[in-house]
């Protein structure tokens, strides 16, 4: 979450044309040992976690912390969305007027947006439509504060997706013995 402006967290329900973005719920943990357990969404971030392993530490309400918020349809969650500061060594930053860092340069880091959907509801628009409000509310709590977007090249669904909310690519680099590609987006137009 970016800083050092205090936010209270959870915000207010973000409500969409078919998505209520809420804080997680004690209902939710179910959803979110689906989500990491799944095969298919482990695919491009390392793999299923063990469901036994989940099990045992996921806490009865998941996802306690700022800049996550659990898509629901229909009062069940499907997803989750994260707006997190991205690690400084990480590669992957932009200073601003949107030049690349170098990842040990004095940037302090930009907010990171993370998805996770289960398979069962991909290519439905959810993602997209979650991730476009999650954005709008960030755009009104920290204006023209960019957000960055890391996913592998090898994720075409991804790819699409950062595209249709409007990232640009900003590099492409070697992370976790795959190729990924990192994007920036804007609220308002980038100056410089």
């Amino acid at each position: 979450m970016a800083e050092p402006v205090p936010v209270a967290w959870p915000p207010a329900p973000i409500r969409t044309e078919r998505l209520v973005l809420r804080g997680p719920e004690a209902g939710d943990r179910a959803a979110f040992i689906d989500l990491f357990a799944s095969s298919e969404v482990g695919t491009y971030i390392g793999g299923p976690r063990p469901r036994d392993e989940l099990e045992g530490a996921v806490p009865e309400v998941p996802g306690q912390r700022p800049g996550l918020f659990v898509a629901a349809l229909d009062g069940a969650m499907i997803g989750m969305i994260t707006l997190d500061r991205r690690n400084t060594g990480r590669p992957g930053h932009v200073r601003p007027g949107g030049k690349v860092a170098e990842a040990a340069g004095p940037d302090t880091g930009k907010t990171d947006l993370g998805y996770m959907f289960l398979p069962h509801v991909w290519g439905c628009g959810y993602a997209a439509e979650a991730c476009a409000a999650a954005l709008g509310w960030f755009a009104g709590v920290f204006p023209g504060e960019p957000v960055v977007l890391c996913t592998q090249t090898a994720n075409d669904r991804s790819m699409r997706l950062a595209a249709k909310l409007g990232f640009t690519e900003v590099e492409r680099f070697e992370e976790y013995g795959a190729e990924q590609w990192f994007g920036v987006w804007h609220s308002t137009p980038a100056s410089g």
